[in-house]
């Protein structure tokens, strides 16, 4: 005799948060979701992996996971369950990953992280449930409505030419190397049901055994976002969308795949690897002698994009890190591509450094007249300001303030081309701050700039910049 009951892969008692055990689900009548758990668990208890498996729950219908499943989960924010199931795959390499996500999940915010662990062949089983709506946040339009389609925010129906046509998950998904097997099922009449539980088996079954990449979507209903009945639902699901979705096997590399031929595995985290790396950075490379700065430098670096701003604050972080201290470089500007506002942060420091921001610089470079009235209030005192004459026509009004004012451009100019006008700025900075003496800085200059027809050029800018402060020429 056969004896059907509730898998063991889920609670026996489904809890409430804040209230009392109850035995019904949180799912509307009809609702696709019930049927696919269910699926899911069976599979689970048939392939013995429940002790070792782990659901990720995002944001949607699909949250409420952790009160059915009697095993690992955890919550990811809305459309990031592909790239959280990445990671406990990858550090947790015997778990069996579960990636439940609806389809405005899964399709809108979260198309990035579904394409690229699709691409990477991550080893865990995407379970995409497709009905055609925002189900849980009041019914809008999602990227698989279809077209006609009436919704919250597509009261006439969803518009080809104003809104799009609905996604086709799987196909695209299809189209990539990496995944061992797609598929696309449906919660519609019992023969429906029972491929779609055999193609979930088969899903967790290809990942248990590390083949790779499985993606399953699951065409099911919503009664309630649609405003139907679930018989109508059920009606509409095969006779409408299933014309758009069509049902099969898209791509299926299972019997090409060996045995664990597409795990991933992260190297446990080894504090003796870590901190060697550390003892190597407080020395410095390239058999140089070692170099003691006289004082960390904060640095703010700030003027219009395609003077170098981003550049100048590389090549110091480059000179920081030849000569073996801890650096930082934070770059910010505006989506111009020329002419808009720049400015980078860097530290260089001889202790591990705790966040690359820089609130109030000891050392300021300000390459136009903007940035010198935007920073010059948030320089510490006693700090150094550099500013370029040529461009800046105004001067700092603290009195407690070091100030450096040089006609960089113009010098630049002289040099060859006003390009260059940043590194002069960075010899006069090297000279201001006695941080590091010319030698060394443009001997990593050398290293690392990469037109070699450049390096003459950038070596006179420099010691121009630098002469300029240190001898006053």
């Amino acid at each position: 005799m056969k004896v059907f009951e509730k898998a063991n892969a889920f609670y026996q008692v489904f809890e409430r948060k804040g209230g009392p055990a109850k035995e019904a689900t949180h799912y509307c009548p009809g609702c696709g979701h019930g049927n696919i758990h269910k699926m899911i668990a069976e599979s689970m208890e048939e392939l013995e992996i429940t002790d070792r498996s782990v659901f990720v729950s995002p944001v949607g219908c699909s949250v409420f996971g952790y009160y059915y499943f009697d095993c690992g989960n955890f919550q990811a924010a809305h459309g990031r369950a592909a790239a959280v199931a990445t990671a406990i795959k990858r550090t947790n390499p015997d778990s069996i990953v579960i990636s439940y996500q609806g389809d405005g999940d899964l399709a809108a915010i979260g198309t990035a992280e579904t394409i690229h662990a699709a691409n990477r062949g991550e080893n865990i089983c995407v379970f995409f449930v497709n009905n055609a709506i925002y189900g849980m946040t009041g019914g809008q339009m999602a990227p698989t409505t279809m077209i006609g389609q009436r919704s919250t925010t597509t009261p006439q129906g969803r518009i080809e030419t104003v809104h799009g046509n609905p996604i086709k998950m799987a196909e695209m998904l299809a189209t990539l190397p990496a995944p061992t097997y797609i598929e696309r099922v449906a919660i519609g009449h019992s023969k429906h049901i029972m491929k779609a539980k055999k193609a979930i088996r088969k899903a967790l079954k290809i990942q248990a055994e590390g083949k790779g990449y499985s993606f399953v979507e699951i065409v099911a209903t919503c009664p309630t976002g649609w405003k139907m009945d679930p018989v109508m639902s059920r009606d509409w699901l095969v006779d409408d969308m299933l014309e758009y979705f069509p049902l099969g096997v898209l791509k299926d590399e299972s019997e090409n795949t060996d045995e664990g031929a597409w795990d991933r595995v992260c190297a446990e985290f080894e504090p003796d690897t870590v901190n060697a790396y550390i003892n190597r950075m407080k020395s410095p490379l390239d058999g140089n002698e070692p170099h003691t700065l006289n004082h960390d430098l904060q640095c703010k670096f700030a003027g219009f994009g395609g003077q170098g701003i981003l550049t100048l604050g590389l090549f110091l972080s480059q000179i920081g890190m030849r000569a073996g201290h801890h650096v930082s470089w934070f770059p910010a500007y505006g989506p111009e591509m020329r002419g808009g506002t720049a400015n980078c942060s860097v530290n260089v420091s001889e202790q591990r450094i705790g966040t690359p921001l820089v609130d109030h610089p000891n050392v300021l470079v300000v390459m136009n007249q903007p940035s010198l009235d935007l920073f010059e209030e948030e320089v510490s005192d006693g700090g150094t300001i550099i500013l370029d004459t040529t461009v800046v026509e105004g001067r700092p009004k603290r009195a407690n303030l070091n100030v450096v004012a040089i006609p960089a451009s113009d010098i630049a100019d002289e040099v060859g081309t006003a390009k260059v006008a940043n590194v002069v700025i960075l010899g006069a900075l090297c000279a201001a701050t006695g941080s590091f003496d010319s030698e060394f800085a443009m001997d990593t200059l050398k290293k690392v700039i990469k037109k070699k027809t450049l390096i003459d050029m950038n070596m006179s800018a420099f010691m121009r910049g630098y002469d300029y402060v240190k001898n006053g020429e």
